[in-house]
């Protein structure tokens, strides 16, 4: 009788919006690199699906992020009359989560997004929600504060993550 523990299977889904703005509003920038290795180290991720605004130009990044291994989602963006680009991609990476639902033991999502309050919630009742890693704990939406015991936030995590 074998007693091996059966491999975890995590995907995480990751707001790259609200985790690069909330991580600059720290005073630091994220390693991509380091934050995926993190990511499986931690919570047993096999699969990284990112969803990011698509920038003309921004190619370099991209192959950056899918060299690290991270799945791009990308989303059309707006540019906005004072230059800034807009894509939000919330609707991508819920939906996304629930495509890709058979397929992963437990989820781990990324962002301190309020809109991300039903698929957390529903992820929760499901038992289907490993943690919920929230960029800064200074600035989030109240939103999330009933999930406390699924929370990790990644302020002080500059010296490993930076």
């Amino acid at each position: 009788m074998e007693n091996k523990k059966k491999k975890e299977n995590n995907f995480a889904f990751i707001d790259s919006q609200n985790l690069n703005l909330s991580i600059k509003d720290q005073g630091w920038q994220l390693n991509f690199d380091r934050f995926i290795v993190y990511l499986r180290d931690r919570f047993k991720i096999s699969e990284a699906y990112l969803f990011i605004g698509f920038v003309q130009g921004n190619q370099g990044l991209y192959s950056f992020l899918q060299k690290c291994r991270y799945i791009l989602i990308f989303k059309p963006t707006l540019k906005l009359p004072n230059e800034k680009f807009k894509g939000n991609v919330d609707a991508e990476l819920v939906l996304h989560s629930m495509i890709q639902y058979n397929n992963y033991n437990k989820a781990v999502i990324i962002s301190g997004d309020g809109d991300f309050y039903c698929l957390v919630d529903y992820l929760i009742k499901n038992n289907k929600l490993k943690r919920l890693i929230i960029p800064n704990k200074k600035r989030y939406s109240s939103l999330l504060r009933i999930f406390n015991d699924y929370i990790t936030f990644l302020n002080g995590t500059k010296d490993k993550l930076g």
